[in-house]
């Protein structure tokens, strides 16, 4: 399945669509992005739809935050009872890019950063869809508009029993930069629609 794709709205104006965070997700939103600015180098505005996203990989949320937010901010946190479960993730390569491999986002243009941005979210929205909207809600990078998003903000382990069982456990959850909490409440638009 095609994960993101892409439309130009209006003159100066683009729509960008995540449907999940899968394995290419990253590169096929860097070349969508890359192909909105080829057809419009002076881009007004953009709209990054994430409605009904149930979410998927982690590193591809921290990385589609970080197309949009300066470098090394937080993006997500994730706090459980032991250490291990504490982390922050940054908008950094270190965070996204795929074991040590280039920055995926490294080719995207400079207006990126500042493009006025819009995000739509609903209650099918979850997981690494909150995680981007509320980073880009936290830095104020974006108005997030829409339903308030499904509350998906756990963090399963899966604990290996023997050769053929495992337990999944929840072991942490996730908090936006401002230290909301993901998880049963969701995040609440700028703008309901």
């Amino acid at each position: 399945i095609q994960s993101v794709r892409s439309k130009m709205l209006e003159p100066g104006y683009a729509w960008l669509r995540v449907s999940q965070f899968q394995d290419r997700t990253v590169d096929d939103f860097v070349r969508k992005l890359e192909d909105i600015y080829k057809q419009e180098p002076n881009l007004k505005g953009l709209v990054l739809d994430l409605r009904n996203d149930p979410g998927g990989l982690l590193d591809g949320a921290v990385a589609l935050s970080a197309a949009f937010l300066p470098t090394d901010v937080t993006v997500v946190s994730t706090n459980g009872q032991i250490a291990e479960s504490r982390a922050t993730f940054k908008a950094s390569p270190e965070f996204y890019a795929r074991r040590g491999g280039a920055d995926p986002l490294k080719r995207l243009p400079a207006g990126v950063k500042t493009v006025p941005l819009v995000v739509l979210v609903n209650e099918g929205s979850a997981s690494a869809s909150e995680i981007v909207a509320g980073a880009l809600q936290d830095h104020k990078r974006a108005t997030i508009m829409g339903a308030q998003t499904f509350g998906k903000g756990s963090v399963q382990t899966v604990r290996p029993l023997s050769a053929d069982t495992a337990l999944k456990i929840t072991t942490a959850r996730y908090y936006t930069p401002s230290g909301k909490a993901i998880q049963a409440k969701g995040v609440v638009p700028d703008i309901w629609l």
